[in-house]
Protein backbone atom coordinates (compact mmCIF):
# COMPACT_ATOMS: atom_id res chain seq x y z
CA UNK A 1 0.00 0.00 0.00
CA UNK A 2 2.86 2.52 0.44
CA UNK A 3 3.88 1.53 -3.16
CA UNK A 4 0.50 2.83 -4.17
CA UNK A 5 0.67 5.99 -2.24
CA UNK A 6 4.09 7.00 -3.92
CA UNK A 7 2.49 6.70 -7.25
CA UNK A 8 -0.55 8.24 -6.64
CA UNK A 9 0.94 11.55 -4.88
CA UNK A 10 3.03 12.13 -8.31
CA UNK A 11 -0.32 11.70 -9.74
CA UNK A 12 -2.64 13.83 -7.59
CA UNK A 13 0.23 16.13 -8.22
CA UNK A 14 0.31 16.26 -12.07
CA UNK A 15 -3.42 16.24 -11.84
CA UNK A 16 -3.21 19.73 -9.44
CA UNK A 17 -1.27 21.28 -12.14
CA UNK A 18 -4.44 22.17 -14.65
CA UNK A 19 -3.95 24.28 -17.25
CA UNK A 20 -0.23 23.28 -17.72
CA UNK A 21 0.78 22.98 -21.69
CA UNK A 22 2.98 19.90 -22.44
CA UNK A 23 3.01 16.47 -23.44
CA UNK A 24 5.02 13.85 -25.18
CA UNK A 25 5.10 12.14 -28.29
CA UNK A 26 5.40 8.76 -29.69
CA UNK A 27 3.48 5.78 -30.84
CA UNK A 28 4.11 2.99 -29.19
CA UNK A 29 1.61 -0.38 -29.25
CA UNK A 30 0.13 -1.34 -26.11
CA UNK A 31 -0.37 -3.95 -24.26
CA UNK A 32 0.07 -4.12 -20.22
CA UNK A 33 -1.25 -8.05 -20.15
CA UNK A 34 2.53 -9.29 -21.52
CA UNK A 35 4.15 -11.66 -18.89
CA UNK A 36 7.16 -10.21 -17.86
CA UNK A 37 9.89 -9.48 -20.19
CA UNK A 38 13.77 -9.70 -19.85
CA UNK A 39 15.22 -7.62 -17.16
CA UNK A 40 17.20 -5.91 -20.20
CA UNK A 41 14.08 -3.95 -21.03
CA UNK A 42 13.02 -0.67 -19.28
CA UNK A 43 9.61 -0.60 -17.16
CA UNK A 44 8.47 1.92 -20.27
CA UNK A 45 8.78 -1.17 -22.68
CA UNK A 46 7.66 -3.87 -20.17
CA UNK A 47 4.86 -1.79 -19.26
CA UNK A 48 3.75 -1.59 -23.17
CA UNK A 49 5.31 1.64 -24.32
CA UNK A 50 3.31 4.85 -24.49
CA UNK A 51 0.05 3.57 -25.55
CA UNK A 52 -0.43 1.81 -22.82
CA UNK A 53 0.94 4.18 -19.80
CA UNK A 54 -1.87 6.71 -22.48
CA UNK A 55 -4.92 4.09 -21.83
CA UNK A 56 -4.18 3.56 -18.12
CA UNK A 57 -3.90 7.49 -17.45
CA UNK A 58 -7.40 7.88 -19.38
CA UNK A 59 -8.82 5.70 -17.48
CA UNK A 60 -7.62 7.21 -14.06
CA UNK A 61 -8.74 10.20 -15.19
CA UNK A 62 -11.72 9.23 -15.42
CA UNK A 63 -12.30 7.21 -12.47
CA UNK A 64 -10.95 10.86 -10.76
CA UNK A 65 -13.77 12.72 -12.31
CA UNK A 66 -16.35 10.11 -11.24
CA UNK A 67 -14.91 10.30 -7.84
CA UNK A 68 -17.25 12.64 -5.75
CA UNK A 69 -14.55 12.55 -2.35
CA UNK A 70 -12.40 14.56 -4.78
CA UNK A 71 -13.60 15.54 -8.50
CA UNK A 72 -14.40 18.97 -7.35
CA UNK A 73 -10.65 19.80 -7.07
CA UNK A 74 -10.64 19.27 -10.86
CA UNK A 75 -13.49 20.98 -11.86
CA UNK A 76 -11.55 23.83 -13.66
CA UNK A 77 -9.02 21.39 -14.90
CA UNK A 78 -7.92 21.36 -18.30
CA UNK A 79 -7.84 17.73 -18.25
CA UNK A 80 -6.40 17.57 -22.29
CA UNK A 81 -3.24 19.05 -20.71
CA UNK A 82 -3.37 17.27 -17.47
CA UNK A 83 -3.62 13.83 -19.07
CA UNK A 84 -0.39 15.22 -21.28
CA UNK A 85 1.13 16.03 -18.04
CA UNK A 86 0.75 12.60 -16.66
CA UNK A 87 2.13 10.31 -19.34
CA UNK A 88 4.71 12.52 -19.46
CA UNK A 89 5.70 12.09 -15.42
CA UNK A 90 5.04 8.74 -15.94
CA UNK A 91 6.37 7.88 -19.04
CA UNK A 92 9.70 9.92 -17.79
CA UNK A 93 9.97 7.82 -14.65
CA UNK A 94 9.78 4.49 -16.32
CA UNK A 95 12.82 5.09 -18.71
CA UNK A 96 10.68 6.19 -21.59
CA UNK A 97 12.00 9.15 -24.00
CA UNK A 98 9.54 11.50 -22.69
CA UNK A 99 10.69 14.29 -20.18
CA UNK A 100 8.71 15.68 -17.42
CA UNK A 101 7.87 19.49 -17.61
CA UNK A 102 5.74 20.27 -14.72
CA UNK A 103 6.06 22.41 -11.93
CA UNK A 104 7.30 20.80 -9.17
CA UNK A 105 5.39 18.79 -6.42
CA UNK A 106 6.05 21.28 -3.88
CA UNK A 107 5.31 24.53 -6.08
CA UNK A 108 2.24 22.81 -7.66
CA UNK A 109 0.78 22.41 -3.89
CA UNK A 110 1.38 25.63 -2.20
CA UNK A 111 -1.74 26.10 0.06
CA UNK A 112 -3.92 23.63 -1.28
CA UNK A 113 -4.44 21.81 1.78
CA UNK A 114 -4.62 18.36 0.44
CA UNK A 115 -5.37 15.91 3.13
CA UNK A 116 -4.69 12.06 3.57
CA UNK A 117 -8.12 10.88 2.97
CA UNK A 118 -7.40 13.02 -0.51
CA UNK A 119 -4.57 11.21 -1.42
CA UNK A 120 -5.83 8.00 -0.61
CA UNK A 121 -8.81 8.53 -2.42
CA UNK A 122 -6.63 9.08 -5.62
CA UNK A 123 -4.62 5.69 -4.62
CA UNK A 124 -7.88 4.19 -5.02
CA UNK A 125 -8.59 5.34 -8.30
CA UNK A 126 -5.32 4.65 -10.03
CA UNK A 127 -5.20 1.08 -8.06
CA UNK A 128 -8.50 0.37 -9.75
CA UNK A 129 -7.33 1.35 -13.50
CA UNK A 130 -3.89 -0.47 -12.97
CA UNK A 131 -6.10 -3.75 -12.30
CA UNK A 132 -8.25 -2.99 -15.20
CA UNK A 133 -5.16 -3.27 -17.50
CA UNK A 134 -3.93 -6.37 -15.66
CA UNK A 135 -0.60 -4.82 -15.07
CA UNK A 136 1.77 -7.30 -13.64
CA UNK A 137 2.71 -7.18 -9.69
CA UNK A 138 6.39 -6.98 -11.24
CA UNK A 139 5.55 -4.17 -13.13
CA UNK A 140 2.92 -2.58 -10.96
CA UNK A 141 5.72 -2.20 -7.87
CA UNK A 142 8.83 -0.90 -10.19
CA UNK A 143 6.37 1.52 -10.95
CA UNK A 144 5.04 2.52 -7.55
CA UNK A 145 8.53 2.33 -6.88
CA UNK A 146 9.94 5.00 -9.80
CA UNK A 147 6.97 7.52 -9.00
CA UNK A 148 7.66 7.41 -5.15
CA UNK A 149 8.73 9.70 -2.72
CA UNK A 150 7.14 13.07 -2.94
CA UNK A 151 3.65 12.88 -0.70
CA UNK A 152 5.47 15.13 1.81
CA UNK A 153 5.49 18.17 -0.95
CA UNK A 154 1.66 16.97 -1.47
CA UNK A 155 -0.21 16.36 1.65
CA UNK A 156 -0.62 19.21 3.99
CA UNK A 157 -3.63 19.77 5.59
CA UNK A 158 -4.45 17.58 9.01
Amino acid sequence: MRQLQSISMTLFATLMMAGLTGGCGGNKKADTTAAAAPADKSLYDRLGGLDAITAVVDDFVANVAADTRINAMFANADIKNLKAKLVEQICEATGGPCKYTGKSMKESHVGMNITEADFNALVEDLVKSLDKFKVPEKEKGELLGALGGMKGDIVTAQ
